[in-house]
């Protein structure tokens, strides 16, 4: 017999689920029919694996050493490191100054330039491996949980955006935030430096076309097909001697969605190698160092929740503008 005591990270999701990791090369038929004989048991009682589990449930599964190697690969309460483990332990953490909030669930992180928010390639080291290197690194998820669940973040940034990343620290997490972001409800705000000076906020709107060849896109006045409505407002915060620091908010979410929206107005992000313009942003390379664009994704605001994240309502959480913005904003001032 073997016990699964469901953890934080396991909560709130349903039994079969969370047996599908663990009996991970068994068919849900198998897994249905254990249910039914009692073979397989919730808090000492018969279940029929819908049930939303708790932190603390008790998952008994009254199987053979046999067959329990026959339908799963993870090991239960092995004390010895891990592959997952090992291969964490190599990745450098998160730094602390990195750390904007944490709490049980969720942790919002400054991602620095240069970095992925997940991998591309297997050899890629991300924010999300940094992330979890963190959490092992003080304890708060084991080698074992990490054979049926993974801390993720949730939402993505260029490889030369900076700034806010969310991430779900525990199932509970994960759901609640990707809620949030699908919906729409949470307002992510980023601060862009672009050519030349506005001196109004606006709300503009088009089309925004993908070319997956380039991996450009394209903005549009008129609605063609395979082309996504896009909505973006900004507000000038600073005027400096031939640019605008913007606060920008993104009504719709698109890739490349700022960058190229303000260029098609006329005002182009500065150090934007793909829809800039190559003489601007070699004065700034040159200048102050700047070698992308000038895109921070700097202030979240919560929605109003209720329930188990209600603590998160209305709360507002912002990451400093790194040196490329403060170098230019120091010189060009």
């Amino acid at each position: 017999m073997k016990e699964i005591l469901v953890s934080t990270n396991e909560a709130g999701q349903r039994l079969d689920k969370l047996l599908g990791r663990y009996l991970n090369t068994a068919p849900s038929s198998f897994l249905y029919k254990m249910l039914r004989k009692k073979n397989i048991t919730l808090n000492g009682k018969k279940a029929t694996g819908k049930e939303i589990l708790e932190k603390e449930d008790s998952i008994k599964i009254f199987f053979s050493d046999d067959t329990w190697k026959k339908f799963s690969t993870v090991n239960i309460g092995e004390k010895k490191e891990t592959k997952v483990s090992e291969t964490f332990a190599k990745i450098p953490s998160l730094k602390k100054d990195q750390i904007i909030y944490e709490d049980e669930h969720i942790l919002l992180i400054n991602k620095p330039i240069g970095v992925l928010s997940q991998k591309a390639q297997p050899e890629d080291i991300s924010i999300n491996e940094q992330m979890i290197a963190y959490l092992c690194e003080n304890g708060q998820i084991t080698a074992e949980e990490l054979q049926t669940f993974r801390p993720a973040v949730c939402n993505r940034l260029d490889r030369n955006t900076s700034g806010l990343v969310l991430a779900g620290k525990t199932l509970a997490g994960l759901q609640a935030l990707s809620e949030m972001l699908k919906m729409r409800s949470m307002h992510k705000y980023y601060c862009a430096l672009v050519e030349g000076h506005i001196d109004q906020s606006s709300r503009i709107e088009g089309y925004l076309l993908k070319d997956e060849k380039t991996n450009k896109v394209k903005i549009l006045k008129e609605d063609v097909p395979d082309a996504k409505k896009i909505i973006t407002e900004y507000h000038p915060i600073k005027q400096l001697k031939n640019a605008t620091l913007l606060e920008v908010l993104l009504v719709t979410g698109r890739s490349h969605q700022i960058r190229a929206h303000l260029a098609s107005i006329g005002h182009p992000m500065i150090g934007d190698s793909k829809y800039g313009h190559v003489p601007v942003n070699h004065y700034y390379e040159e200048h102050y160092r700047v070698r992308s664009q000038m895109l921070h994704a700097q202030r979240v605001v919560f929605p109003e929740l209720s329930g188990t994240f209600s603590y998160l309502s209305g709360r507002e959480f912002t990451a400093p503008l790194p040196g490329e913005f403060q170098r230019v904003m120091k010189g060009e001032a």
